[in-house]
């Protein structure tokens, strides 16, 4: 959308009821609107699409379908949406948070402490979660996505539209990352200023991160062990979004959050409506919505900020002015001493207008009072039946949790104002909601115990024993504990179930290829490797004297260290028995019969005519494969 476009759209009334007053946000996706219900007489926050998006078909389709689903999602930390609607442009009408957005926080350098980080990231897990459990996943949980009222109460903006974008493929980059990794990385860089794996591009950042877990800086502190669950790189191994907030809250005492320095929202000029991304608001100067009108630069006069700026009582005619001509006719006429015509009483006027101002104070207090409800006794009901009870009555909700031994989890404990309390609607009713037990401290002595020794001090901890996974130790037994599993804080939810680490002994060794190596270089090989030999030696007509001829496990096979590997060992080729069957053959024959045995014949001792009487070795004589043998013949 061009600037002179979103210029134009100011005074332009949507679906016949929403008058677009000044532009406080715009974005890749659309530019927000300061906005007029002419209707119900609220000022609303309306984000309109920009063309490219709006153009589209299928994301329409999606667009409307989500923002159905959007509606129908009730949490006090999750933006309202009250309408939307497709006539001229396609828009989405939600509450309007002039508290301003994180975003704009940190970018003024309004920092958050732990206290306030943990306040915050809690807040937005559990509204994750109650989002989650509905099947709505955010897809695009960023600083400019989390808005506060002007009573600091969060709020998560955009569901529909972050999801019908992310479905249509338009902004979204293959491989995003899912809502409990970016509430993290939301959360380190709330408190730091910095934001890990930050590259020149989107995809680039995202790249970045393929296979890395999140560092998380020291100044987190008690935080870290939370964060750094939720930043592993394996999604099958990081927590859900309520273990994330139950995390959170386990982190130690860091104190009451002290209130948040909110940026508020204030007006766009014509320069600052080019689209881009992440959504921001900016925070020029403060729009001061009062008793006495306020002009901001570039935009148009407040005065109440709840009641539209057009005329109180529609369909009165607006008072009549006196115009030039009239007023040149009652000059001339009292320069020439004559009166009007008609002239009426001083005390006349008076009445009427003593009667005017009573009529409209008395339309003005029906029409404007707000009405009242009487709070009823929400103590030992759910908080979340309490918050839609109290939501549908026009209230603002807010919880404060605490821990508590005998209330169960997500029930109301208290509330304030308390119960009889006539109050208005827009008034804000605070629960206190119990967290259920407080956190326990987890034994730091289990590394060295059994499985058996480990889960009986989980359990007179407190605690219960989780999953159990096992990894190789070079020294510490099998099934001895080594250490606790990634995620568990110091401090854990009273009943946990608590994982561990325990050793699988050490790695296997495989057995490498040592086949025709010499037996002496073999055997160091293995003792390196932590295995023992035991040797067997065996006559081979392939493999050479002390040369290896197997193992057994063999090559490629696993034993566990300490275990002993067979090596068999060549002989050599297996001895030959000179045979007693060449005496009496002649030289020939006795010739080819030792040959063929894989023998030669060195030579004859004495008449080579005559036949064979013995050998040299003797007849019966065992002889390496390829030995001399001598012919000896009688005299």
């Amino acid at each position: 959308m061009s600037n002179a476009r979103g210029a134009d759209r100011i005074g332009q009334v949507l679906g016949g009821r929403y008058r677009l007053l000044a532009p406080i946000g715009t974005g890749a996706s659309a530019t927000v609107y300061l906005a007029d219900d002419v209707v119900l007489r609220r000022r609303v926050a309306v984000k309109v699409l920009h063309d490219a998006l709006a153009s589209d078909a299928s994301f329409l389709k999606r667009f409307q379908a989500e923002a159905r689903s959007a509606a129908a999602l009730n949490h006090p930390h999750i933006m309202a949406v009250h309408d939307w609607g497709q006539g001229e442009v396609p828009y989405l009408v939600t509450e309007l948070l002039d508290g301003g957005s994180l975003r704009a926080m940190l970018d003024a350098g309004n920092f958050l402490d732990l206290a306030q980080a943990r306040h915050v990231g809690v807040d937005t897990a559990r509204a994750l979660d109650y989002a989650h459990r509905r099947g709505f996943v955010h897809r695009d949980i960023k600083p400019a996505n989390l808005l506060f009222d002007d009573e600091g109460t969060l709020r998560i903006a955009d569901f529909g539209l972050a999801r019908a974008l992310a479905e249509a493929a338009w902004t979204e980059p293959a491989g995003a990352i899912l809502d409990v990794y970016s509430l993290g990385l939301v959360i380190i860089e709330s408190v730091t200023g910095r934001l890990p794996f930050t590259a020149d591009t989107t995809l680039g950042t995202l790249m970045a991160r393929v296979d890395r877990d999140v560092p998380v800086p020291d100044e987190l502190g008690a935080l870290a062990p939370a964060l750094r669950a939720a930043g592993v790189s394996n999604p099958a191994n990081r927590p859900d979004a309520g273990e994330f907030a139950t995390m959170l809250m386990a982190a130690g005492d860091l104190g009451s959050a002290a209130p948040l320095r909110l940026a508020g929202t204030v007006v766009l000029q014509p320069d600052q409506l080019d689209p881009r991304e992440p959504t921001t608001i900016y925070v020029p100067e403060q729009i001061v919505l009062g008793t006495t009108g306020t002009v901001a630069t570039g935009g148009p006069m407040f005065t109440d900020p709840t009641i539209a700026s057009e005329s109180l009582f529609e369909g009165q005619p607006p008072s009549r002015a006196v115009d030039r001509s009239e007023a040149a006719m009652v000059a001339a006429s009292a320069r020439s001493g004559s009166e009007p015509r008609r002239r009426v009483s001083a005390k006349v006027i008076a009445g009427v207008i003593a009667l005017l101002v009573v009529l409209g104070a008395g339309a003005g207090f029906f029409l404007l009072r707000t009405p009242s409800h009487t709070l009823a006794d929400y103590t030992s009901m759910t908080a979340s039946a309490v918050r839609g009870e109290l939501e549908s009555k026009g209230f603002k909700v807010v919880e404060d949790g605490t821990y508590s031994e005998s209330v169960a989890i997500d029930t109301v404990i208290s509330q304030d104002p308390a119960a009889g309390t006539s109050l208005a609607e827009g008034k804000t009713v605070t629960l206190t909601v119990s967290l259920g037990p407080p956190p326990v401290p987890v034994p730091s002595n289990l590394p060295g115990k059994t499985i058996d020794q480990a889960s009986a001090a989980l359990v007179a901890a407190g605690l219960k024993l989780g999953v159990v996974t096992d990894a190789f130790d070079e020294t510490v037994a099998k099934g001895i504990v080594l250490s606790l599993a990634d995620g568990v804080a110091a401090q854990m939810p009273k009943g946990s179930a608590i994982g561990l680490v325990t050793s699988a002994g050490p790695k296997p060794r495989t057995i490498p290829d040592v086949v025709g190596k010499p037996i002496a270089d073999v055997t160091a090989q293995l003792d390196a490797l932590g295995l023992k030999v035991s040797r067997v030696d065996e006559y081979s007509d392939t493999v050479a004297e002390n040369m290896v001829i197997s193992t057994s496990p063999a090559s490629g096979q696993n034993a566990a260290k300490g275990s002993t590997v067979t090596v068999t060992v060549s002989k050599g080729k297996k001895p030959v028995t000179i045979p007693a069957s060449i005496v009496g053959k002649t030289i020939a024959d006795a010739s080819a019969q030792l040959t063929a045995l894989g023998l030669t014949v060195s030579g004859v001792t004495g008449n080579p005519t005559k036949n064979v009487t013995g050998t040299t070795p003797a007849v019966g004589t065992q002889v390496k494969a390829g030995s001399a043998v001598a012919l000896v013949t009688s005299p």
